[in-house]
C-alpha cells in the first residue's frame, strides 16, 4: 500500500513532538512507530490516535502515494 507519512513527522515537529514521545507518552507500540517511519501499513485506530493527539484529520497525517509515482 503506496502511503506517505511525512505529513505527519512535519506536523509532530511543528508541535514539538518527538518520535520518542509517540512511544512513552502516547503510548503508540515501537512496532507501530517503525510502520510510520517507513510508511508501511497502520490500522485505522493508529490514524484516529494520532488524529487526536496532532487535533487534525487524516488527510492532514497521510498521503496516498499512486503506484505509477513509486515506480519512476
Amino acid at each position: 500500500m503506496p502511503v506517505s507519512y511525512k505529513k505527519l513527522f512535519d506536523l509532530m515537529e511543528s508541535h514539538g513532538i518527538r518520535k520518542i514521545d509517540l512511544r512513552n507518552t502516547y503510548k503508540i507500540n515501537p512496532k507501530t512507530v517503525d510502520s510510520l517511519v517507513n510508511n508501511r501499513s497502520v490500522t485505522v485506530d493508529t490514524i484516529m490516535s494520532l488524529c487526536e493527539i496532532l487535533n487534525c484529520q487524516p488527510g492532514d497525517i497521510m498521503e496516498y502515494i499512486p503506484a505509477a509515482e513509486i515506480e519512476e
